[in-house]
């Protein structure tokens, strides 16, 4: 085995290194420049740069420094979904980090080291790799949750997000130690090749392992019962660091979680009757407890677990089906939910965030285009139609009828109900209710304005056609 760094490695990793020189340039603009009025386009010119290498690598299928590294079109797919969630998000946070104070050239660095870490274990076939995008990823978001060091309850969330996830990356790394000292390997094809063989000559030490690995990847998508940093750390994190963390994270979580579980442990490790516990619990539990949320942050937070419990029907369908279903999930996802925060950011003045659901009281008459653009996150969110929520709970729960999880299904539609009467709860306070205080007129930013367009855009026209995005699926799964 070569360790020489070849072209072809350079080439496949080319748009992760693009993320890693833009973030070193943005450090070095920030520290010898004045102004900051050129840090967000930097930012999203490397952003850019990333995807389009990355389009141009599509339908390839090669391998990295040693093997230990894919790139695939399953990679390449939440690329798109890493590079867009984080285009979003430095739209919607150049004038958020303006208005409080605290825009600088580390903000947007660590906005793209934190993808470099989600490419890492999107990509990864070695669990070692993954392990390090997983830190990396980690690492960057612990500062970024804590970036307004003004703010006591976005150091205090900081803080609490940095000891349970230190304590996570404990139950993980013990759980890769175990399955290497069952399958002899690190490499997942490797861990495939064995089970497949050899089936399991230390099944004990391989349950354990995966049990392990699932507690450590549950903590990074939050399910039910490690959720419990979820409220608190979104609500005391910067907002739009809420609403990149709130997509990033959950879907580098599932780009290895998917990887590891279905297409090297397969189906001769039988960890889905503890997926489909877990689903049950996740989704119902984060359903139930919004509903009595008054702060908007921590009831998306709530809303967060839930739709963590929808995906993991993906998973336990394992069909192609189900793994379709995650995919168009996480991308709509993407769209509604950082829509839904970027609302949340507009009605802010004078560095007032206006988290309380009765500040939205009366908004439909005030501000109705402010109002329409968060209806239509919320009838995302809640899977009505025709809205690319709807279309993704569709894909989840089709597959779990199909492979015979019904009652899990039914679940999931039971709990899409009362998510029904939370998310619909926005919508009677602005267009039914008398405004409880004064709505400050937002000023029209035209970054915001962007980002608002783009997601009620796309929000919608992912419900009405989807087909465009099935087909770049598709491609996803003739390739594996």
């Amino acid at each position: 085995m070569t360790t020489a760094v070849s072209q072809l490695d350079l080439y496949m990793m080319a748009p992760a290194f693009i993320l890693v020189a833009t973030s070193i340039i943005l450090l070095l603009f920030g520290a010898f420049q004045k102004g900051k009025k050129g840090l967000p386009y930097i930012c999203l010119l490397g952003i850019l740069l990333s995807f389009i290498v990355s389009v141009m690598l599509w339908n390839s299928r090669g391998y990295a420094f040693s093997k230990m590294i894919a790139v695939d079109n399953y990679s390449l797919f939440f690329h798109f979904i890493f590079l867009i969630a984080t285009g979003l998000s430095v739209l919607i946070s150049t004038d958020y980090l303006r208005v409080r104070g605290i825009e600088s050239g580390e903000y947007y660095a660590l906005l793209l080291l934190t993808v470099f870490g989600m490419i890492l274990m999107a990509s990864g076939l070695n669990l070692i790799i993954i392990f390090l995008g997983l830190e990396i990823l980690s690492l960057s978001l612990y500062i970024l949750t804590g970036f307004d060091r003004g703010e006591i309850r976005s150091i205090e969330s900081s803080m609490k997000y940095f000891l349970l996830g230190a304590f996570a990356t404990g139950f993980l790394l013990y759980g890769i130690a175990l399955v290497y000292g069952a399958s002899g390997s690190l490499r997942l094809d490797e861990i495939a090749r064995f089970i497949k063989n050899n089936g399991m000559s230390h099944p004990l030490m391989f349950f354990m392992g995966t049990g392990l690995l699932i507690v450590g990847f549950g903590f990074k998508i939050a399910s039910v019962p490690f959720h419990v940093w979820t409220p608190d750390v979104y609500e005391g994190a910067p907002t739009p660091v809420t609403a990149f963390m709130s997509i990033g994270a959950k879907a580098a979580g599932f780009a290895a979680f998917v990887r590891i579980l279905m297409f090297a442990f397969g189906t001769e490790v039988h960890w889905v009757p503890l997926l489909w516990v877990l689903s049950a619990l996740t989704m119902t539990l984060g359903n139930v407890v919004a509903i009595s949320q008054t702060n908007i942050k921590r009831m998306l937070a709530y809303s967060a677990i839930a739709h963590t419990g929808y995906l993991l029907i993906g998973m336990v369908a394992k069909s192609s089906l189900g793994l379709h279903g995650i995919l168009f999930y996480l991308l709509a996802y993407t769209f509604m939910n950082i829509g839904a925060f970027t609302v949340v950011i507009f009605l802010g003045k004078n560095g007032e965030e206006n988290l309380n659901l009765e500040d939205y009281c009366g908004l439909g008459s005030k501000k109705p285009l402010l109002a329409g653009a968060m209806a239509i996150f919320m009838f995302s969110l809640s899977g009505i139609p025709p809205t690319a929520g709807f279309m993704g709970k569709f894909y989840l729960f089709s597959a779990a009828i199909k492979e015979g999880y019904i009652w899990l299904a039914v679940l999931g539609v039971m709990n899409s109900l009362i998510s029904v009467y939370y998310y619909l709860r926005i919508v009677v306070l602005m267009y039914m209710k008398e405004s409880v205080k004064e709505i400050g007129q937002p000023s029209l930013y035209l970054n915001l304005i962007c980002a608002l367009l783009i997601t009620s855009f796309v929000t919608l026209y992912l419900g009405l056609f989807p087909s465009f995005s099935l087909s770049l699926i598709q491609q996803v799964f003739m390739v594996l």
